[in-house]
């Protein structure tokens, strides 16, 4: 098994294959939105090329905001966007049916490195998984064990997308 076939397997496998060197095949409805950011942190990453993403029909939004994700804090470059439509055999009427294709070229900032690490140094490892403080200002604020107020547990809710993505923000300013 060659390295871009292994690296698909273990990232999920259908959801997306590693077509040619670093391709992502982004799919709207088989991994979320953050599994395919954080992918593609990881092939560029570990690899010195660049990164593209390839999406057909409805995926093409969510390529479109990954690439913007990743161009938004400051790790990828834009440099190269592709559209065609793409015929596609129907399987049940047999019939083909032409669907719109987008691929997205990617590649590193100068300071892709550096915000890389200082990722890894915060906790996050670049997967946005880790201490969030944001969210601990929440579930204290909000008494989440029910301890305050009587013992009367509070319902809520938390957007965790919002709350991921406004600590970011507040690390750039």
């Amino acid at each position: 098994m060659s390295g871009d076939t292994a690296a698909a397997v273990q990232a999920g496998g259908d959801a997306q294959q590693a077509v040619g060197r670093n391709r992502i095949q982004v799919s709207s409805s088989k991994k979320p939105l953050f599994f395919y950011v954080n992918l593609a942190k990881r092939y560029m990453q570990h690899h010195d090329d660049d990164v593209e993403l390839s999406a057909l029909g409805l995926a093409i939004s969510t390529a479109v905001t990954v690439a913007e994700i990743l161009k938004n804090n400051g790790l990828a470059v834009e440099k190269k966007v592709r559209t065609s439509t793409v015929e596609i055999k129907d399987e049940i009427s047999t019939r083909s049916i032409q669907k719109a294709k987008l691929e997205i070229v990617l590649g590193k900032t100068n300071k892709f490195d550096e915000l890389m690490a200082a990722n890894d140094g915060d906790g996050t490892a670049g997967d946005g998984v880790g201490k969030n403080d944001k969210f601990d200002e929440l579930m204290a604020a909000n008494d989440v064990d029910g301890t305050a107020g009587g013992g009367n547990k509070q319902r809520f809710v938390i957007d965790f997308p919002t709350i991921f993505i406004s600590s970011l923000l507040d690390r750039s300013s």
